[in-house]
């Protein structure tokens, strides 16, 4: 009722007067959306006061999609190029998230890299020498050390433990960034989806088109009832739908799209409390860059689960995938092998969005940009926000903040 209550209102204030109804609509209302809102309405920055911010989100309520299916890892930022867009705002969103730990659940417990092999020790030197590089905290474990620290883990050759990696409650912290944009006087509608978007260079104004009707990542079932709200910029921050609203402004030879990278989950049942109390990886392969391997995380409860693999589709389906757990045993069985077929258990799955496909074997950074240069003017677009976009959401914010707005 709220929602249809707001976007009525919104319509008629469009007929009533040629002022935008916002100075910034936020599609999207996930980690990433929710935290670039929390920033616009921040009211002790001077330069917010005048800010007026919608957050427009397809699904019943927000974190439904990316940023609810993940490991809830707090990345260090070690496993990316030092000069990406990846690597500065992972550890710039770390910061932030660890300096706002009274707020929400986070836990700083440490990781370990385990290399089982020659080949791998010598990749876990390199991402030692990175750590350096970026000050990012990194040391290796001995083998005896390492043992007495955690006995059920195969250790072949060595481990590389990074102490800046932690877990978050994703849920207590997306709640807590809506309660601050709401602080802030921002608004936020659900079950609206954005389905059409123009802008008008003359009066520097965006029209999106929205529709009522909720999206369950399998079927939308839409109502008719239309609405239009207007807004000075515009956030694409619509995480799977992204490439989606940038196809509905940008010229066709700008269209973009999304390949669909889900990854499975599983659960540890049947062996009680291993006493566990770190996340443990695998050492990935060097030559694949798409994913860090199954590995084996904790929750804020102390709670075991691993995952996510690496499987690709071509349509938004989140059953999770039976038919991948043996191959996820053989990965979890290199670092875990008291871990039997019978131990497992699928939970969850989660999508992440890549804008190349898996037959092209390359880094792809997060693409973060003002599409002034198509003439479009505040629009800010964030595609391909995958891991570690919830590591890196206050640190997209920020960057998005500071130097578009």
């Amino acid at each position: 009722m709220f929602r249809q209550t707001l976007i009525r209102q919104l319509h008629t204030s469009i007929k009533l007067s040629k002022e935008a109804d916002f100075t910034h609509v936020v599609i999207g209302a996930g980690s990433v959306g929710l935290a670039v809102a929390h920033k616009l309405t921040i009211s002790s920055t001077p330069s917010n006061k005048d800010n007026k911010v919608l957050v427009i989100e397809r699904n019943e309520s927000f974190g439904q999609e990316i940023s609810s299916r993940n490991s809830e890892v707090v990345h260090a930022g070690l496993y990316y190029p030092p000069n990406s867009l990846k690597t500065e705002l992972c550890i710039s969103g770390k910061e932030q998230l660890y300096s706002l730990s009274d707020n929400f659940g986070i836990k700083k417990c440490g990781k370990w890299i385990v290399a089982q092999n020659e080949t791998q020790m010598n990749y876990l030197e390199k991402l030692h020498e990175k750590g350096k590089q970026l000050q990012i905290p990194t040391k290796f474990v001995d083998w005896g050390q390492a043992k007495l620290d955690e006995p059920l883990i195969k250790v072949g050759a060595g481990v590389l433990e990074s102490s800046s990696t932690g877990i978050i409650d994703s849920h207590g912290y997306m709640e807590w960034l809506v309660s601050q944009i709401e602080e802030g006087n921002g608004e936020l509608v659900y079950d609206t989806n954005v389905v059409g978007l123009s802008y008008d260079p003359h009066n520097e104004v965006y029209e999106i088109e929205t529709q009522s009707g909720s999206v369950n990542g399998e079927e939308a079932e839409l109502e008719e009832e239309k609405f239009v709200i207007s807004s000075n910029n515009v956030i694409n921050a619509a995480g799977l739908g992204a490439t989606d609203i940038n196809n509905l402004l940008m010229p066709e030879e700008k269209h973009m799209k999304t390949y669909y990278a889900k990854g499975n989950y599983f659960a540890l049942t049947g062996l009680g409390n291993l006493k566990i109390k770190r996340l443990i990886y695998p050492c990935p392969d060097e030559l694949h860059v798409k994913s860090l391997g199954t590995h084996l995380t904790i929750d804020m409860g102390g709670q075991v689960k691993f995952g996510p693999d690496l499987e690709w589709i071509d349509e938004i389906d989140y059953h999770v995938n039976d038919n991948n757990l043996n191959n996820a045993l053989t990965e979890i069985q290199k670092y875990l092998p008291i871990v039997k077929r019978e131990n497992l258990v699928g939970v969850y799955s989660g999508i992440r969005p890549k804008l190349i496909s898996e037959k092209e074997n390359k880094f792809q950074d997060f693409v973060i940009r003002e599409e002034s240069e198509s003439g479009f003017k505040g629009f800010v677009n964030l595609l391909g926000i995958e891991s570690p976009g919830l590591t890196s959401s206050l640190g997209i914010a920020k960057y998005v903040k500071e130097k578009f707005y």
